[in-house]
């Protein structure tokens, strides 16, 4: 009876270990820092930023000019020339919001950007990932730069390089 429970307690212990999963962590900082197509996106991403938050700004300056011209005309107008001036500033202000959804709203055209520019260089990186991950027999691949929840991680399951030379950049 000892023995038969001896066994039973090794083969337990045995498919337990058999069945431990296999993880690895990125860090996706790491790997598009050294992604030189990144660095090129991501620069001409800020520099159409730029460009139409200055178009967004003008529109806004020229609300506010209008407004302060109104102001210190205010005294000299007429009622209905009050309100064609306050019409033409509410109308200018409008422009201005519209303008700052259109480029940097939810779906603006920053946005659309964003993804025509990144969404090609984040799925290489994907399928490199999953094509390691399938021929190493992982389970489980976190990216240590998003999960601020790792505390501690060893260098040996990190496998960030091992991405970078499978999309051909050597580090």
């Amino acid at each position: 009876m000892k023995k038969f429970f001896m066994l039973m307690c090794l083969f337990v212990m045995m498919g337990t270990h058999s069945m431990a999963q296999k993880f690895a962590l990125v860090d996706m900082e790491y790997i598009l820092k050294n992604i030189p197509a990144y660095e090129r996106a991501s620069e001409q991403l800020n520099q159409v930023s730029k460009k139409w938050q200055a178009e967004v700004e003008a529109l806004t300056e020229e609300a506010q000019t209008l407004y302060k011209n109104y102001q210190s005309e205010a005294v000299f107008l007429s009622a209905e020339q009050k309100t064609k001036k306050e019409e033409e500033i509410v109308a200018k202000e409008k422009e201005a919001a519209e303008l700052k959804k259109k480029y940097f709203g939810p779906e603006g055209e920053l946005f659309k950007k964003r993804e025509s520019l990144m969404a090609p260089i984040q799925d290489e990186i994907y399928n490199a990932v999953k094509a390691i991950s399938e021929s190493k027999g992982y389970s489980l691949i976190l990216d240590r730069a998003s999960d601020t929840s790792i505390i501690f991680a060893s260098p040996k399951v990190d496998i960030s390089n091992e991405v970078l030379s499978k999309l051909g950049y050597s580090n």
